[in-house]
Parts: C-alpha cells; structure tokens; sequence
C-alpha cells in the first residue's frame, strides 16, 4: 500500500510540473531550444516520454555527454593494437567492448578469438589482476568524464605507492567544460539552455561551468536523472530562460554543491595534467579537452610504450558525430534502424548504453 502511495503521489508530482512548464510556455512563438548535455538525460527523456509529453514547445538536442560515444577512430585503433599483444591482460570499462572500428573489428570480437580482455565494474579491479598475474602486462584503457578520473587517479596512487611494475594505465579521461565551450565557439549559439549532467558535476561542482555560461550567455540547470529531477531542472530552465538569466543552477541539491568534491578534484590534480589537444569521434583535436597522467606517474604510463595509431576520421555515412554535438537527430542517419541497429552498430552512439541512437530505437522504435 506504501509503495502504491508513493507511486501516486509521484505521478500527481509529475503532471503539475508538466503543466507548470507548458503553463510558461503557452505563448512561445518557436520552441525553446534546449541541449541536455548526458547521455543519461536522453534515455531519461525518452523512456518516460518527457520530449513528447514537452512537445511542440520544447526541443531537445542531445549533447556530447557519452563518453564511449565520442572516443575518436585512432584511440579505438590503440585499444584493438594493445588487445592483441602478446602477454597482455587488455582491461576496461564495459560498452567499449562492443564499439566496431571501420573493418567490423571491436574488443568483445577479439575476446571471442582468444585474446585476454576483461571487462571491469571499477578501476581498481585491474590492481587486483596484475598482482594476481605478474608474468602478464596489465593494461587498464581509463575511460570517461571526471566522474570516472578519480577512481583511475585513485588506482595509480595506490599502484605507484605498491610499486606494482606490470600495470600501465592509458588515460582517455575528458573535460566536461571544455567540451562545451568548443561546441558553442565552433558552431554558434544554437540552443536557448542546458541540462547540466548530474554525476560529473557532483564532482568538478557548479562553478566549473561559469565560464562557459557568461562567455555564450546561457543558463545551465544541473540535473538528476529521474523523471522529477528532470522536471524540476527543465521548469528552473525555462524560467531562466525567459528571465534572460545566464549562468549556473542546481537543482540536484541532494548530490550537487558549487564547489564540487574536493577531495576528489585534489585527488585527479596530483595524478593528472591536462593536454594541450584531445581528440574526439566526429570532432577532431579539441584543445585543453583531454587529461594525461603527469611526470610523476610516466612508469605506469601505456601511451609511453604503445604508438597510437594515425587514423584519420571516416564516417560512411554515419551521423554519429554530428548527433553528439546536437545538430542532427538519430532519425535523420539513413543508417539508423535498417544498417545500423544494436544487433548490427555501424556508430558509437547505437553501442553504448548513453548513446542517443541507442535510446532512439530502444525507445522510439527503429523507424523513428
């Protein structure tokens, strides 16, 4: 009966927002453009109907929030290489397993021939297999935004302080921030607001993105991932919106402060710097976007012994990179639903679990 209530009362929770929001918009001449920068956001929306329910008066274009989405083709290639050395325990996180390279190749195919490669649940599992196997070379492929750096930080810490010598990290970490700046510099304002992500921002706080929010005028509410979050975060958005109000608002309180975790950003500043360029599926080198472990750390360093490979950027017809930066939808891929699916994915987004391809034809159908 307690669960039938609570379910009641959040139902009723959900439709007076939805009609506060369509309350503040019933005038609108165009929609209200707005990006919700996580992946995680667009399964959200989608699965609970939150674009449909918001539309014609809202749209949303989807970010580049997905980390697995957005590891460019020569990254992917370093990864295939590493996999396949001899005497090599390849580690990492799970949806990369299954990204293809343009032959069709990916990780969970080379795993299926032979080659050691292991999924982990966190980072410091890859401590416990090169202790456990110190005949081998262990190799952790790091990847993520800051909410996943301090764990890999955490990781080489503990590594360095243990002197373990057959473990190397090879860092694919990304900034939230800067991502964004670049999008808005390259492309143009396009969008009226931001739905900030939820998990890196409990991290690197509110204030990390003010710089980004005065520089293109726009205002950012940072959101859980709930369908209340969501609602809660999209009628602070549209108020600031319409109240031409820029900068910074948290309406995930219960995780989110300004300041961020200290502990963990002091953590990532010891073990990393930041690169001068990065690069990015679909986008090219972004400048100051990418973290590389510091001097310090060179000994546990996997991009000082493996050569990346110099691969340039071949879509075939893949919209994947264009999607990430919110400038096409999912439908609009003459792949999407008929060549690529997610028994068959041709792009990064129709792989991982935050990927909006995914999301269109989990959620949408494939004709979507």
């Amino acid at each position: 009966m307690k669960t039938l209530l609570k379910l009641s009362k959040k139902h009723t929770l959900v439709k007076k927002l939805l009609s506060q929001i369509k309350d503040l918009l019933k005038e609108v001449e165009k929609p209200v453009r707005i990006m919700e920068f996580c992946g995680g956001h667009t399964h959200s929306l989608l699965k609970y109907g939150l674009d449909v329910a918001l539309s014609p008066e809202v749209e949303f274009f989807h970010g580049p929030g997905c980390p697995v989405c957005v590891l460019s083709l020569n990254r992917l290639e370093l990864a295939l290489k590493v996999a396949q050395e001899k005497d090599v325990i390849f580690t990492t996180y799970g949806d990369l397993l299954r990204i293809p390279n343009s032959e069709g190749i990916s990780l969970l195919s080379l795993r299926a021939a032979g080659k050691d490669i292991r999924m982990l649940s966190n980072a410091m599992e890859a401590l416990k297999i090169a202790k456990t196997n110190p005949s081998k070379l262990v190799v952790f492929f790091a990847i993520g935004f800051e909410t996943t750096t301090p764990a890999t930080a955490f990781l080489l810490e503990i590594t360095k302080a243990e002197k373990i010598p057959n473990l190397k990290v090879i860092s694919n970490h990304l900034l939230t921030p800067a991502i964004l700046n670049y999008i808005f510099k390259k492309n143009g304002v396009y969008i009226d607001g931001i739905i900030g992500p939820g998990h890196v921002s409990a991290i690197i706080g509110a204030k990390a993105y003010e710089g980004v929010t005065a520089k293109f005028n726009l205002p950012m509410v940072i959101s859980g991932f709930e369908p209340l979050d969501m609602l809660l975060a999209l009628k602070l958005l549209v108020e600031k919106i319409f109240q031409r109000e820029n900068g910074v608002f948290i309406a995930y309180t219960r995780a989110v402060t300004c300041e961020g975790n200290q502990k963990a950003k002091e953590l990532m500043g010891r073990v990393f710097k930041v690169r001068k360029n990065f690069p990015w599926r679909g986008l090219g080198d972004i400048p100051f976007s990418g973290l590389a472990l510091k001097e310090e750390y060179e000994a546990w360093d996997g991009e000082r012994i493996f050569e990346i490979p110099d691969i340039s950027e071949v879509s075939k017809g893949c919209l994947c990179g264009i999607i990430l930066q919110g400038k096409a939808k999912p439908k609009e891929c003459k792949l999407f639903g008929k060549l690529c699916t997610p028994g068959t994915p041709i792009g990064p987004c129709m792989v991982s679990s935050e990927g909006a391809c995914l999301a269109y034809f989990k959620y949408k159908g494939s004709l979507s």
